[in-house]
Order: structure tokens, then C-alpha cells, then sequence
């Protein structure tokens, strides 16, 4: 005698599209992740978009080249800066000035000068010793400036035009020289060819070193 199986139960369709009840859920979770991304997404670029000058009117694709490009930038300066402040010179302890000046071949109407300080740093002290310069009517072509601890070291490259300077050289190396000193050390500089008391013992408890 044959018997009959219990017909199994078919799977729970939903109302509306003939699906299973599971599949319906795991579309609507799918749905709301992917929605959740999307404003995720958007509200990055936005952001991006108020980051970058004028970007209101580009297209995702350019607005993500700017960025990386942007990022590349930044990246470059970074290491940039960190070479240079790697190589960067540290500020000696001992207050000194040099000066050298020169000319260069065939050229005898151009005085160049190469002038260092080391000193104490304090506001307004580069401002100074560029206008020291400027009355003696030279024009700056390249500085070179580190700080440390309270103390700073410049580098002056500088030239002056017009006139046969020739023999002129030690009295501008002088000249700068002073110029410096004033700027750098206005409590000690020498108003003759002697130190007064005060300023001999300046000079032993800070000693400045004068090279040309």
C-alpha cells in the first residue's frame, strides 16, 4: 500500500515581486549599505571640493586629479623642507663676522661681497643689517639664515655697481664690516683703533672674531 508524503511547505514569497521573504531582506540591507556608501562618498567630495580653489564645477574624475596632484605637491615640499633641514647649518656659540670682497673677471666696475654674522638672535635683527646695507648702497643677491636656540647665523652674498673699484676693496670690506658690527653687536663696537674698558671686557665674556 502506497503512502503519501506531506507536500513540503513552499518558500515565503513576498507580496509584491515573487521573491523569498530572505532574498527581499538581504536586497533592502544591500540597498541601505550601498546608500549609506553613496552619502559617504559624496560627503568626502564635498569636503574635497571646499578644500580645493575653484572646484564647485568640476567633475569627480578632475576633482580627484587635482587632489592627488595637491597631494603630490605637498608631499615634494615636505621633503624639500626635510633635506633642507637636514643640511641646514647650526648657528656657532661664538659671536663673529667675516667679510670678503672680490671681483669678477674683466669686471672691474662690480664689487661682490660675501658677508657672515653669528650672533644672538633678537627681532628686527636681519631688517637691521639689510638696511645697513642699503645706505651703503649695496643690493642683496642672495641670503642664507638658520636659527637655534636663541642664536643666528646670516649669510649676505651682495654687490655694488658703478666706479672703478680697484684698490677700493679693503676699505669696503671695512666698511661692511662695521656696518655688521653695528647691527649685530651695538654694545660692542670699537669706535677707534682702541677698545674702551667697557668693551674689552664685552669682548672677554663675548668674544667677536673679525676675519677678511
Amino acid at each position: 500500500m502506497a503512502t503519501c508524503q506531506a507536500p513540503t511547505s513552499a518558500p515565503e514569497l513576498s507580496s509584491s515581486s515573487g521573491r523569498s521573504a530572505t532574498e527581499a531582506r538581504s536586497l533592502k540591507v544591500h540597498s541601505l549599505s550601498e546608500r549609506r556608501r553613496r552619502e559617504r562618498i559624496n560627503t568626502h567630495l564635498a569636503t574635497l571640493r571646499r578644500m580645493i580653489p575653484d572646484a564647485n564645477q568640476m567633475d569627480k574624475a578632475t576633482l580627484l586629479a587635482c587632489v592627488v596632484n595637491q597631494v603630490k605637491e605637498l608631499k615634494r615640499k615636505a621633503t624639500e623642507t626635510t633635506r633642507l633641514q637636514a643640511t641646514a647649518p647650526i648657528p656657532p656659540e661664538a659671536n663673529e663676522i667675516t667679510v670678503h670682497c672680490y671681483t669678477a673677471a674683466g669686471d672691474n666696475r662690480t664689487t661682490y661681497i660675501r658677508a657672515t654674522v653669528s650672533c644672538d638672535d633678537r627681532p628686527g635683527l636681519f631688517l637691521g643689517l639689510a638696511g645697513a646695507f642699503r645706505v651703503l648702497g649695496l643690493r642683496v643677491l642672495r641670503t642664507e639664515t638658520a636659527s637655534l636656540g636663541g642664536r643666528a647665523s646670516h649669510l649676505f652674498v651682495l654687490c655694488k655697481e658703478g666706479g672703478d673699484v680697484g684698490a677700493g676693496l679693503r676699505a669696503m670690506e671695512g666698511a661692511v664690516r662695521q656696518a655688521v658690527a653695528e647691527v649685530a653687536f651695538p654694545e660692542m663696537v670699537c669706535g677707534g683703533s682702541s677698545w674702551s674698558k667697557r668693551e674689552r671686557i664685552l669682548e672677554e665674556c663675548c668674544p667677536v672674531m673679525y676675519s677678511v
